[in-house]
């Protein structure tokens, strides 16, 4: 009896956690689309200036890009926004370490 009940609680725990997961990616696609939308109707409606930055991370490696004539300011603001994001992830983690060792 016990055992159903513990074996019940992790299935209901991996459900919510592929529930949640999904969630993040689902909004994660949407704001890139969003974003891509944006970029397009910015590029369409100025007067063919038109500035871009962006940081992307492929594993431990990051890339940096731009163009413009204002890109160098907004790969800067590029990697200001990726390392916030990574601050973030690390401060994240390390509380749901934290939460974990309690109920354990």
């Amino acid at each position: 009896m016990v055992i159903r009940k513990k074996l019940s609680k992790c299935t209901d725990d991996e459900s919510s956690v592929f529930q949640k997961f999904f969630l993040l990616f689902i909004i994660g696609f949407f704001l890139i689309f969003v974003g891509i939308i944006i970029l397009i109707v910015a590029a369409v409606l100025s007067d063919g200036s038109a500035n871009f930055g962006a940081f992307i991370f492929i594993g431990p490696f990051p890339i940096v890009v731009g163009a413009g004539p204002e890109a160098p300011w907004m790969i800067l603001f590029a990697i200001i926004l990726a390392v916030l994001s990574i601050i973030i992830f690390l401060v994240l983690r390390r509380e749901r370490k934290k939460s974990e060792s309690l109920v354990l």
